[in-house]
């Protein structure tokens, strides 16, 4: 499997989070609750998967290997998914945020949510479309097929180092009760 691909498998895990987020923002516009739950095992995966994982992944090794191959970092594709890590976590602070005054209660902090959840939902989506139809496939162009195996096997450590693989287990079976949750409430 190519590094690229790996990247590809986890985003789509990542949409299907956002599309669990989109559905709470959705519901609590139509003035309905949503388990404050929802919104915590959101924060957690966006921070701990999304960004502590999956950016770390991109940040720390495909792009500096794709520098190392000529892409530029400023003015160039690589820049532009670097400014984009840095609004999604701006997202995700305001979300975690939100989030918490939501747990305490704090029924104001609904249309942080909502924006702050559609933000990143927005972002996010666009920012993937990004790399999987251009960042990537120009990795691919340019990737020996020994980079694309030692990008693995560094991948592999980082998931290991920053989540463990129980961790990544535990996300994606929170991705699955979120979406049976999500499911249930028939929007």
């Amino acid at each position: 499997m190519r590094a690229t691909e790996v990247l590809m498998q986890e985003h789509r895990g990542i949409e299907q989070m956002l599309g669990i987020v989109e559905a709470a923002a959705q519901r609590l516009e139509q003035g309905k609750e949503v388990p404050a739950h929802l919104f915590e095992g959101a924060v957690d995966f966006f921070r701990g998967f999304a960004d502590a994982c999956h950016h770390a992944k991109e940040e720390e090794r495909l792009f500096t290997t794709l520098e190392e191959h000529g892409i530029p970092r400023a003015d160039g594709p690589i820049g532009v998914m670097l400014a984009e890590h840095q609004e999604g976590r701006r997202f995700i602070r305001g979300l975690a945020e939100a989030t918490e005054r939501y747990v305490r209660g704090d029924l104001t902090a609904k249309p942080l949510l909502i924006a702050n959840g559609r933000g990143y939902a927005n972002l996010l989506r666009q920012h993937i479309y990004k790399e999987d139809n251009i960042l990537f496939p120009l990795a691919d162009q340019v990737l020996l097929p020994a980079e694309q195996q030692n990008l693995v096997a560094a991948f592999d450590a980082i998931e290991v180092e920053r989540t463990g693989i129980q961790e990544h287990e535990r996300y994606h079976r929170m991705i699955d009760d979120l979406k049976q949750l999500v499911a249930g409430w028939g929007n």
